[in-house]
């Protein structure tokens, strides 16, 4: 079955364009030009995934994202943005975005990370598009994992570190989970790319680090140890020094 797309963009060529690219990939697209559109249409006819730029007059996309994730609805969000320092995207994933896309873009790219988004919440329709496996185990549903104080509760997509419950979008979530079932083990950047992503972004991209910079100021607690590490030119371990 086709997927859902609601785009949400009011630069009126960038729009039709990237509408036409995604229809003529095999997605069903809704277009408007603006967040308060853009709300109405997902409460209206709830899509496979939403598309939405930052900068729109009114309502802009980071409003519209926290709105979405304020009434509970995951759907995974891909934000278009002409912002490109590191700030604007931890905006963009504060609000609950799930991955983002610096203007100009290549259209492939695009696919690219909407195809990942979409094999991440099982939406995927692509026969490319075969899950990643696991450094490890694999995931199990009822599962409950734990390591270096941490304890997560996977089916019901809950976090802890000692007695503290942990506030993570879903990113953020399978982030921590990786790296708790691989406690002691360094992943390197590709392995976390292709696991988390389903897909690898390049040397040049700062998505990694912006989200492990981010989950690591969620896990932080004054005279506690630091729990994720840097291994400079590899990748990132899980471990309690």
């Amino acid at each position: 079955m086709p997927q859902n797309v609601l785009l949400a963009e009011d630069d009126r060529a960038i729009r039709h364009a990237l509408e036409r690219a995604l229809t003529l990939e095999g997605y069903t697209v809704t277009a408007v030009a603006d967040g308060v559109e853009a709300l109405a249409q997902a409460h209206r006819t709830p899509p496979d995934v939403l598309v939405l730029d930052v900068m729109m007059p009114g309502i802009d996309g980071l409003q519209v994202c926290r709105v979405l994730r304020a009434e509970g609805d995951r759907t995974p969000i891909l934000m278009l943005t002409a912002l490109v320092e590191t700030a604007d995207r931890i905006a963009g994933l504060d609000a609950g975005a799930d991955d983002y896309v610096v203007k100009p873009f290549d259209v492939e790219e695009v696919f690219a990370r909407l195809r990942a988004l979409l094999r991440r919440t099982g939406n995927g329709s692509f026969e490319e598009d075969a899950p990643a496996p696991a450094p490890r185990e694999p995931r199990s549903s009822g599962a409950q994992v734990s390591a270096a104080g941490l304890r997560m509760d996977i089916q019901a997509r809950r976090a802890w570190r000692g007695r503290r419950e942990l506030e993570l979008t879903r990113t953020e979530f399978e982030l921590l989970e990786l790296l708790v079932r691989n406690a002691g083990i360094v992943l390197d950047h590709s392995t976390i790319y292709d696991r988390i992503w389903g897909y690898d972004f390049g040397p040049g991209s700062k998505n990694l680090a912006v989200y492990v910079g981010y989950l690591r100021r969620k896990l932080d607690e004054p005279g506690a140890p630091a729990l994720i590490h840097t291994v400079r030119g590899v990748g990132y371990v899980l471990r309690e020094d």
